[in-house]
């Protein structure tokens, strides 16, 4: 993997704000795929990333196909731009993992959110750790890639010894730091999944 930047002896803060924006990429994408899942109230983000196949295209978001809204906390509704795609919808809300069955009207489709058992708070909470745990891998593959940059740089001489062990603190440090970001996002969560 090409980083695309250039270490500059004592230049820690290039290098800083490099390996922070590459690593803020899997907080962004935690933080999407958390809004997916399911707490006791309803959110948009549940549905609005379903990939839905109409018309015999590509798969498109059902965002872009849909006017979706939350109008109260148990309830989300789904009124698609085009009346002819609604079955293509409830077919996809079906399949998917939400575990809410979907009611068409044949103008709006509802999706009332029962009130959770305990059992299938268990299960979000295990879905939770799912995510946030490959957020921490995807974390440590950009340390890895830009541990492996610095190495290089080292053995090519363009760095010093001492520069590259100050760069490898700046690793460790930035890592742990994004490291505890993902477990902020997963107490809060848990908090959400967890309260009734």
């Amino acid at each position: 993997m090409s980083l695309g930047i250039t270490i500059i002896e004592n230049d820690v803060k290039s290098f800083q704000s490099s390996m922070e924006a590459e690593m803020d990429k899997s907080i962004k994408h935690l933080e999407r795929e958390l809004a997916k899942i399911r707490t006791g109230r309803a959110h948009t983000a549940l549905v609005e990333d379903l990939p839905i196949t109409v018309y015999g295209q590509q798969p498109m978001p059902l965002k872009s196909l849909a006017a979706i809204a939350a109008p109260d906390s148990k309830l989300i509704t789904i009124q698609p731009w085009d009346s002819n795609i609604m079955g293509d919808i409830e077919k996809t809300i079906k399949e998917s993992d939400i575990g809410i069955t979907p009611v068409n009207d044949g103008d709006i489709i509802r999706l009332r959110l029962p009130d959770m058992s305990s059992s299938r708070r268990d299960e979000l909470v295990k879905m939770l750790g799912k995510r946030v745990e490959e957020a921490k891998i995807a974390i440590r593959n950009v340390r890895k890639d830009f541990h492996n940059f610095v190495r290089d740089a080292k053995k090519d001489k363009t760095i010093s010894e001492n520069f590259f062990n100050r760069l490898n603190d700046v690793l460790q440090k930035v890592t742990d730091a994004f490291v505890e970001k993902t477990e902020q996002h997963r107490i809060k969560k848990e908090k959400e999944i967890t309260s009734v």
